[in-house]
């Protein structure tokens, strides 16, 4: 059974992946990933109901890090939705305040789940007999736990919280993303000189989105943190180009028939010609 789960998250994350370079709508992308997310988990559910496990490590890892997975990016989907719906529209300061009270609420969270929480960043293990088999309800009746009497097929006592720490985690990540451009968009507007670059990408567009989402999948910059939004601005300032809808130009860079990576070679192709010749 564990082939058809984790081949389920993977296909999940794959389909993810398309709908967020198609849709550059935060809110449009939310709605279709929870419709997409939401068909997925039952056909989890169903699979692990009628299959049973192999062992109680294989139903344990299933529900501390599979579903947790799962339900975690159906819950960032919907708290993302609900925070781009709510989001005002006002000044800076006005924005800044909104995100920094929708970070605080989630870390309230943390807070309140502390003995979980840590339980759950130092990757411990000792009771996950109790908190991750089925059929084991808890005495102490926690919120998160109610699913478990609900629906004590699928659910079991901390799984939805371990999903909600996954999905929060992410949350808080996204709201700190969106403070730190609403900075940087007031700096740019009231500093417009001090980001002005004498240099000018003469190349195909294209070519350097290729080259972005290469230096991105390599992990090379800020310890492979910096996000595909982060490069894209940093060469719109750097290199004084607008690089439009580049989710829409890797989508085409995925569909060539020859080459993937033709930028990328004529850079290779380029720098060997050149290393040979400075070798003679």
């Amino acid at each position: 059974m564990k082939i058809s789960y984790v081949k389920s998250l993977s296909n999940l994350e794959k389909e993810l992946k398309i709908i967020e370079l198609e849709n550059k709508d935060i809110i449009t992308r939310s709605e279709l990933s929870i419709k997409l997310i939401n068909r997925t988990l039952k056909k989890t559910r169903k699979i692990v109901v009628t299959t049973p496990f192999n062992s109680v490590s294989e139903e344990i890892e299933f529900f501390k890090h599979i579903k947790p997975k799962l339900v975690g990016k159906l819950i960032y989907h919907i708290e993302t939705f609900n925070i781009q719906s709510k989001r005002p529209q006002g000044s800076f300061k006005f924005q800044k305040k909104y995100l920094n009270n929708e970070i605080l609420k989630l870390q309230d969270y943390f807070m309140n789940n502390l003995e979980l929480y840590q339980y759950f960043k130092r990757d411990e293990t000792h009771l996950d007999k109790y908190y991750f088999t089925r059929k084991k309800q808890s005495i102490r009746i926690h919120s998160d736990s109610l699913n478990s009497y609900i629906d004590d097929d699928f659910t079991t006592n901390y799984d939805i919280t371990f999903a909600k720490f996954t999905a929060y985690n992410l949350i808080i990540q996204f709201l700190l993303h969106e403070i730190q451009r609403l900075a940087e968009k007031q700096n740019s507007n009231q500093n417009p000189e001090i980001l002005k670059s004498n240099l000018t990408w003469t190349g195909n567009k294209v070519g350097l989105v290729e080259l972005i989402y290469a230096l991105h999948s390599a992990g090379v910059i800020n310890n492979g943190t910096a996000d595909i939004k982060e490069l894209a601005l940093a060469c719109k300032r750097g290199l004084n180009i607008d690089l439009g809808d580049y989710y829409r130009s890797f989508l085409e860079i995925r569909s060539r028939k020859l080459s993937n990576t033709k930028f990328i070679d004529v850079l290779k192709e380029t720098l060997m010609k050149r290393i040979e010749e400075s070798d003679n």
